[in-house]
């Protein structure tokens, strides 16, 4: 299947010109760093390539080359004949309203993955979308450069939590010790990411912390809007609060609740541990990901999403729990 899908891929990318790639809404950094590999490679192809994302991109991506050539909308004119949309599980998960290529291609790694596009290569064991951008590359025959080798490198080191997360094995550290042999500036990479971070962003982890909440297994906290405010953060200063409470001892599922400005509805970020499934949960609420890292958006004031959440997680461990005594 995994041969098949790329065998078909390549041949669409060949025997097209143009091209569109774009990825999720508030892109992280597989998106953007698949993206920004995938638009290097279809370039050493002779390809004409944009990228466009929705969202911002985070500040501390912008050390990826090409990244100061995304747009933040799809150019009327001309449509691209092909367009590549990386770990997304429908059109509308883009944040655009259209695409408007003659022919879609979804490349995905969720276990939330839909095949929704003319050409669906899905790959649930891949342990990022970079990771699977790499073996079309390997595939493809075209040389892995530096500027490649950088951007599929930060896919995998941010998707795997810095090589923390499950399924990263083996393969994972010869794929990453390749990319660094082909020129990936991993102290670049990594001061830009974790060594690099604005004040705003201190601020408002040291609310979340305080705004905490344990309950046996359970942990998670939350932001409001006006917390936001009062840190002078924004949306990407939030990235990574999550990864403190499911760090705890004896936590397994945690919760990371921000309130949406001027709506009554939270963005909730889930982490587990082991075999705790938390995709299923964020899938019951429309979202989706992975087993130990999901997400999704709940309507409702934060006395009733919290709870509800919380109950949530809490079924899934006892259901973990259940299936490992069985």
């Amino acid at each position: 299947m995994r041969a098949e899908s790329i065998a078909s891929l390549l041949r669409i990318l060949r025997e097209s010109d143009t091209f569109l790639i774009t990825s999720h809404a508030r892109p992280d950094g597989d998106a953007i760093g698949s993206a920004l590999g995938l638009q290097h490679l279809l370039e050493a192809m002779g390809k004409r390539v944009v990228v466009a994302f929705s969202d911002a991109i985070p500040s501390m991506y912008h050390c990826l080359p090409g990244v100061h050539r995304i747009l933040n909308e799809i150019p009327d004119h001309p449509l691209p004949q092909v367009a590549i949309l990386l770990e997304c599980d429908s059109i509308e998960r883009t944040g655009f309203a259209r695409i408007g290529a003659q022919r879609i291609l979804n490349i995905d790694h969720h276990q939330s993955g839909r095949s929704f596009a003319d050409v669906n290569w899905i790959d649930p064991e891949a342990c990022a979308v970079g990771a699977m951008v790499y073996d079309l590359a390997i595939a493809s025959g075209i040389e892995i450069t530096p500027e490649i080798a950088s951007c599929l490198y930060t896919a995998v080191l941010t998707d795997t939590g810095s090589f923390t997360y499950a399924g990263t094995g083996a393969a994972t550290f010869g794929l990453a010790s390749h990319l660094l042999q082909r020129g990936a500036d991993a102290n670049g990479i990594a001061q830009s990411i974790y060594f690099s971070n604005p004040e705003s962003k201190v601020r408002v982890l040291g609310i979340a912390l305080s705004n905490m909440e344990i309950d046996g297994e359970i942990a998670w906290t939350s932001l409001s809007s006006l917390d936001m405010e009062r840190a002078g953060a924004i949306p990407e200063d939030c990235e990574g609060i999550v990864n403190y409470l499911i760090g705890i001892a004896g936590v397994r599922a945690a919760v990371f609740l921000r309130e949406l400005p001027d709506s009554d509805c939270f963005r909730l970020n889930l982490r587990s541990k082991g075999t705790v499934d938390v995709a299923e949960v964020a899938e019951r609420f429309g979202g989706g990901g992975h087993r130990n890292a999901s997400g999704c958006t709940v309507n409702g004031s934060l006395a009733e999403v919290a709870p509800r959440m919380v109950g949530e997680l809490r079924s899934a461990c006892q259901a973990d729990c259940a299936t490992l005594l069985a």
